[in-house]
């Protein structure tokens, strides 16, 4: 199902489209992808910022993941086009360091699909790359998936405004045949200086979605389905709703 443009169609027919797609997405997650003591929950408070998706551990552990037995987790490097890792290390936050927890367990992960209140003005895209500049840099793993192009206040793509917020300022532009960005992060590691990595697609109207990794800790992700969910929720949505996405119009108009 190739991706649409929810960009010319009433941002109340995307805000339906996305609550469902964010539930595919925690359902698959949940039907085999977590492994064992993970769950996902949807629309979680987390430290004053509602992700659509959280990725909770049952228990806390300051040991390395270990490869459980069940679930799709793997260890092997995500295969994105572009991959990007900061210059400095997170020595110098280790003062200042968060646990951010949640009572099923301690949020791993996040996982974000931006609608167009994220970004329809600049306080709201500050406060929107602030706050997950705040996640990585306090040991969140976060999932962004962006399915509109590059508005004037992120001309660069969200994922060029985040990357700054974190990097500094630093080259990259989308490609003007594939505007929308998603992008996996995983979270510095303050204990030893690890950088904050970043794992990153681009994609077009009309294409298809790739899997994009959810980290669980610093090494180990699962692989999210977004095509697969993106299919499913616009198979459920009403017929002159997907034709009205389709066609800029509704039937007889």
């Amino acid at each position: 199902m190739p991706m649409h443009d929810w960009s010319r169609v009433d941002t109340n027919l995307y805000h339906d489209f996305h609550q469902a797609w964010s539930i595919s997405v925690r359902n698959a997650l949940n039907s085999g992808l977590l492994p064992p003591g993970f769950a996902a929950l949807v629309e979680q408070h987390a430290a004053g910022l509602v992700p659509d998706v959280l990725a909770v551990q049952r228990r806390r552990s300051d040991s390395p993941l270990e490869l459980p037995s069940g679930g799709v987790v793997t260890i092997e490097p995500p295969k994105t086009r572009l991959q990007f890792q900061t210059k400095r290390s997170l020595l110098h936050l280790r003062a200042n360091r968060i646990a951010i927890r949640h009572r099923m367990g301690e949020v791993v992960c996040i996982i974000e699909i931006v609608s167009p209140g994220n970004k329809d003005s600049q306080a709201a895209l500050r406060s929107f790359v602030e706050k997950t500049k705040e996640f990585l840099e306090s040991g969140v793993n976060v999932l962004i998936v962006d399915p509109f192009p590059p508005t004037t206040r992120d001309p660069g793509g969200i994922h060029k405004a985040i990357w700054d917020a974190i990097e500094g300022e630093e080259p990259f532009e989308v490609p003007t045949s594939q505007p929308l960005t998603l992008a996996a992060y995983v979270a510095g590691n303050i204990a030893v200086g690890r950088s904050i990595r970043a794992f990153v697609e681009t994609v077009g109207i009309g294409s298809l979605l790739p899997d994009m990794p959810a980290y669980l800790d610093t090494d180990y992700h699962v692989p999210v389905p977004l095509e697969n969910t993106y299919q499913s929720t616009w198979e459920t949505c009403p017929l002159d709703m997907r034709y009205l996405v389709e066609h800029g119009k509704l039937p007889g108009e």
